[in-house]
């Protein structure tokens, strides 16, 4: 019995090395990509938000920028973030509690975002998303050691060039950039087009007439049965709040609207954010 429990400890023992080197090996890969991703940022002049940045663009997108407070505050060149909630892969599956940071670039759009998923105790994901020169990356791990997914290719590029559309909400003077294009549809609504290397993609943005974006709408594609399926996506907010000087929405969640059904498989809460701090957490 003796035996086998020192056996049984030295397993033990093996496994949890391997794991927290897995953890270390991760964690350096990502902080790699990040320091690529800031590589040029140090070196851009400040500019400030005016209102005539804002000239122009659809009234609800005007009135929803004023909201923001970005007007008279420096552009935003890189974020980087904190963010916490839970994740599920099905319904009524139970959530996973998850906690992620995220690092973005503006002029040239790209984005890093490092999570670890809670499956279950003493189980979890490691998890790297990317969209980086038009080219979008999903990076996954079993207990840091163990790769699961490792996807890219047109579909990845779409979804992720959308994901960093959406997510400009969190750095809101990004919308006033060349690589998107804005079209009027109505007084609580407008379209936003987003093309870089060779991708384009557009959603509908829903504003309230107090100025909040209350929902973002778009085709995306899903992983579908193996392959990849067009379906309508959303993020729709559930809260606002002032960080570093600028109104953002830090509750929301992100809906598959399949049919005539709303699978929910994310919902987040901001509780960190830098601006124009181009490194590491």
């Amino acid at each position: 019995m003796k035996i086998v429990l020192t056996v049984l400890g030295i397993i033990i023992v093996l496994v949890a090395s391997s794991i927290t080197i897995g953890n270390i090996t991760f964690r350096r890969k990502v902080k790699n990509e990040v320091a690529e991703l800031f590589k040029n940022s140090k070196e851009i002049e400040t500019e400030i938000v005016t209102e005539a940045d804002i000239d122009g663009l659809p009234e609800p997108v005007q009135r929803y920028l004023r909201y923001t407070q970005i007007i008279g505050k420096e552009k935003i060149r890189t974020v980087r973030l904190k963010q916490k909630g839970g994740f599920r892969i099905k319904e009524n599956q139970k959530w996973m509690p998850y906690e992620a940071e995220q690092y973005y670039t503006t002029d040239s759009p790209a984005l890093i975002w490092f999570a670890g998923i809670k499956m279950a105790p003493f189980l979890s994901l490691k998890v790297r998303d990317k969209y980086y020169e038009g080219k979008g990356n999903m990076f996954v791990k079993l207990l840091s050691l163990i790769k699961i997914v490792d996807a890219s290719g047109y579909e990845i590029d779409q979804g992720t060039l959308l994901r960093y559309l959406d997510e400009i909400m969190w750095f809101p003077t990004a919308y006033l950039n060349d690589y998107i294009q804005w079209e009027p549809i109505d007084s609580t609504s407008a379209k936003a087009t987003m093309s870089y290397k060779g991708v384009t993609a557009s959603a509908v943005l829903y504003f309230n007439e107090k100025g909040e974006m209350t929902n973002f709408v778009a085709e995306r594609y899903r992983t579908v049965d193996g392959g990849y399926k067009l379906e309508t996506w959303s993020t729709p907010i559930s809260e606002y709040k002032e960080m570093k000087g600028i109104m953002i929405p830090t509750r929301g969640k992100g809906v598959w609207n399949v049919s005539s059904e709303d699978f929910s498989y994310i919902r987040l809460e901001i509780t960190d954010i830098e601006y124009n701090i181009p490194s590491i957490y």
